[in-house]
């Protein structure tokens, strides 16, 4: 059973997986120093899976370096020659 989604885009920034694996235990030693060491165990256990998640099996995905295709780019062009060279039902070129 996965709890945490690494490929999920909300962990794409270090700062955030950061944050979350900082908070839980965080929160693990806010509980050793409060005297209750049952939660203290849970949060790290929490923090550990987080780690685990976030960090060890993370596989960052690949930015991709050209930008979407913009409406009214010479695209629509091209789409329209190969619409035109299109055979009919004898197999002759229109």
């Amino acid at each position: 059973m996965q709890l945490i989604d690494p490929n999920h885009p909300a962990y794409q920034r270090l700062w955030v997986r950061v944050g979350i694996v900082a908070v839980c235990f965080g929160w693990a030693a806010v509980e050793i120093f409060g005297g209750d060491p049952f939660w203290a165990v849970i949060s790290a256990a929490a923090g550990a899976y987080a780690f685990y998640m976030l960090f060890w099996t993370f596989k960052p995905q690949q930015q991709s370096a050209e930008p979407a295709a913009q409406p009214g780019a010479e695209g629509e062009d091209e789409a329209d020659e190969t619409s035109a060279k299109k055979p009919s039902k004898d197999g002759q070129a229109e």
